[in-house]
C-alpha cells in the first residue's frame, strides 16, 4: 500500500476512534479521578476528550508530514481544536440545532465514494477492514452527524462577517515579506473541443446487440452474467452491472426516469443517455433511493470520423495562427464543449476557478502546454471527455505566472481569503473564550501548561470574580 493509502487507512482509523468518542457523552459526576488521569484529558459540557484522540490525530499529522514545532506544542493545538469542536456541539444542544437523517446519508455517501475511489473498489475497502460499507456507515453515522452540527454552528457564528478591500490591504501590509506564502507557477489553459460524430448505422448496430442481450435475459439467462461479459461500464461490469444505492438527481435524467418506474426484477427497454445505450434491471427501491443493474454499450467512432475531427481542428488552428480568429472567438463559434460560453477555460475542480498549479493539471495537458509560449495553440490532441468518450481538442496556454511570493497585485484573491479566514478565526477565538464562561470545562493537569489553557481559565476566573 502506497503512502497515500497508508494515510487514508490512518484517517479512517482516526475517524472510527472519533466515532466512539463522539458517542461517549457522559455524566461528569460518574467520572472518577483515576479515569480522568488515565484516559480523559478534558471534559466539555457533556462531552469528553480522551488521550487516544490526541495521540491518534497526532500520528495522522506525522504521517501526512504536517509537523512543525515540538510534539507537545502540536498536541496542545490538537486539544485546543477538540475543545472547540466540543463547544460547538454544546452550543448546538443549547440552540436545539439538528441535522436530518437524509443530510447525514448524503454526506456518508459522498465520503465513501471518495474512500472507495482511493482503494480502487468497494470490495477492496471492505476486504481490508473486514467490514461492509453499510456497517462502516452505521458506525460513522454519529460522528458525521456531529460534524454537520459543528459546521452549522460555526457557520452561524461567522455568518454575515465579510471583509473590505481596505482591511485586505491592511492585513497584507502587516505580513513580513519573507513570511508571505510562496506561490508555485500557475497556469490558465483554454480548450477548443471537437467531438467526432457517430453514424446512425453504428447506433443501430449497438441497439440491435443490446436487444439481443435483453432477449436472452428474458428467456432465462442471468442479467449479472451478461453484464460481466458485455457491459462497457468499467465501474459496474465486474459487479454484474450493479450500481449500488443512488438517490434522485445522481444519475442521468433519462436513466432515472426509466429506473424509478421499474418494479423489483423488471427489465427495461433500451435507454439512451450521454454515455450510450442501456438496459436496466431493478434490484430494490427504498423511498427515493434505488439499486439497479445495467448493461451499457457505447457506439464506437470510426477511424474516418476521427480523422475528420482532427482535420477540422487543424483548419481552425490555422485560422487562429493566421489571426483570422482569436482563440476566444474560435471557441465561441466552433467548440463542442459547454465551456465555450466561458472562453473554453479549464476549471480547477479543487478551487472552482481557472488557475492550476502543475500538480493539479492532467499530466497529458501539462505535457502539451509546457511546450507552448503564452498565447500559443497546440495541434489537435486526443482525450477522454467527461462522459468517457474519445474527443479531440486544441489547447491554448492563456497565462503562466512564474513561482513568486504572494503579492496584492497578482494574488489579491489569495490574500483576500487569508485575511477573511484570519478575521473569522479571530471571531471564533473570541467566541470560544465567551462560551468558556458558560460551559463546564475541565482539563487535566498534564495539559494545563498549554498556551490556550490560560485564556480559558481566565474566562472562568472572570466569571467567578463576577
Amino acid at each position: 500500500m502506497d503512502n497515500f493509502k497508508t494515510v487514508l487507512v490512518l484517517f479512517i482509523a482516526f475517524w472510527m476512534s472519533f466515532t466512539a468518542i463522539s458517542q461517549e457523552t457522559t455524566d461528569i459526576s460518574q467520572i472518577d479521578d483515576s479515569q480522568i488521569l488515565d484516559q480523559v484529558v478534558a471534559v466539555v459540557g457533556k462531552n469528553i476528550i480522551l488521550k487516544s484522540d490526541i495521540e491518534t490525530q497526532y500520528l495522522q499529522y506525522r504521517m501526512q508530514g504536517y509537523i512543525e514545532g515540538s510534539s507537545r506544542t502540536i498536541k496542545c493545538e490538537i486539544l485546543k481544536d477538540l475543545i472547540f469542536q466540543k463547544l460547538l456541539l454544546n452550543q448546538a444542544d443549547v440552540d436545539s440545532i439538528v441535522v436530518g437523517e437524509s443530510q447525514v446519508d448524503q454526506e456518508l455517501d459522498r465520503r465513501f465514494r471518495y474512500f472507495i475511489q482511493q482503494f480502487g473498489s468497494k470490495e477492496k475497502l471492505e476486504e481490508y477492514y473486514d467490514k461492509s460499507v453499510d456497517e462502516f456507515k452505521e458506525d460513522m453515522r454519529e460522528v458525521v452527524s456531529n460534524q454537520l452540527l459543528q459546521q452549522n454552528v460555526q457557520a452561524q457564528i461567522v455568518a454575515g462577517v465579510g471583509i473590505t478591500p481596505k482591511e485586505v490591504k491592511a492585513f497584507y501590509k502587516q505580513i513580513p515579506q519573507d513570511s508571505l506564502p510562496l506561490i508555485n507557477t500557475e497556469y490558465q489553459v483554454a480548450e477548443l473541443v471537437k467531438s467526432p460524430g457517430i453514424s446512425e448505422a453504428e447506433k443501430l448496430a449497438v441497439k440491435e446487440k443490446l436487444l439481443a442481450l435483453r432477449k436472452r435475459i428474458l428467456k432465462g439467462e442471468s442479467f449479472s452474467t451478461m453484464a460481466i461479459l458485455y457491459s462497457e461500464d468499467p465501474g459496474s461490469a465486474k459487479k454484474g452491472g450493479e450500481l449500488g444505492m443512488y438517490g434522485r438527481g445522481e444519475l442521468y435524467p433519462e436513466f432515472e426516469d426509466v429506473a424509478f418506474s421499474l418494479a423489483d426484477g423488471e427489465i427495461s427497454g433500451i435507454v439512451e443517455t450521454e454515455a450510450g445505450f442501456h438496459i436496466i434491471q431493478m434490484i430494490e427501491r427504498q423511498d427515493d433511493f434505488i439499486n439497479c443493474r445495467h448493461i451499457l454499450l457505447m457506439p464506437k467512432i470510426s477511424p474516418y470520423q476521427k480523422q475528420e475531427a482532427i482535420s477540422y481542428l487543424d483548419s481552425i488552428q490555422k485560422l487562429i495562427v493566421d489571426s483570422t480568429y482569436t482563440f476566444a472567438q474560435a471557441v465561441k463559434n466552433f467548440s463542442d464543449s459547454p465551456n465555450r460560453i466561458g472562453g473554453g477555460y479549464l476549471v480547477n475542480p479543487a478551487t472552482g476557478n481557472n488557475v492550476f498549479q502543475a500538480e493539479n493539471l492532467d499530466p497529458k495537458v501539462f505535457y502539451v502546454i509546457d511546450k507552448l509560449e503564452v498565447g500559443g495553440v497546440s495541434k489537435p490532441v486526443t482525450y477522454m471527455d467527461e462522459e468517457n468518450k474519445e474527443a479531440y481538442r486544441l489547447l491554448m496556454l492563456a497565462e503562466k505566472v512564474p513561482t513568486h511570493r504572494a503579492n496584492i497585485e497578482s494574488d489579491y484573491d489569495k490574500i483576500y481569503m487569508m485575511a477573511l479566514n484570519k478575521k473569522h478565526q479571530d471571531l471564533l477565538d473570541e467566541w470560544v473564550v465567551e462560551k468558556s464562561k458558560e460551559a463546564y470545562i475541565r482539563i487535566v493537569d498534564n495539559y494545563s501548561d498549554c498556551s490556550f489553557y490560560e485564556g480559558i481559565m481566565n474566562s472562568k476566573k472572570a466569571k467567578n470574580d463576577d
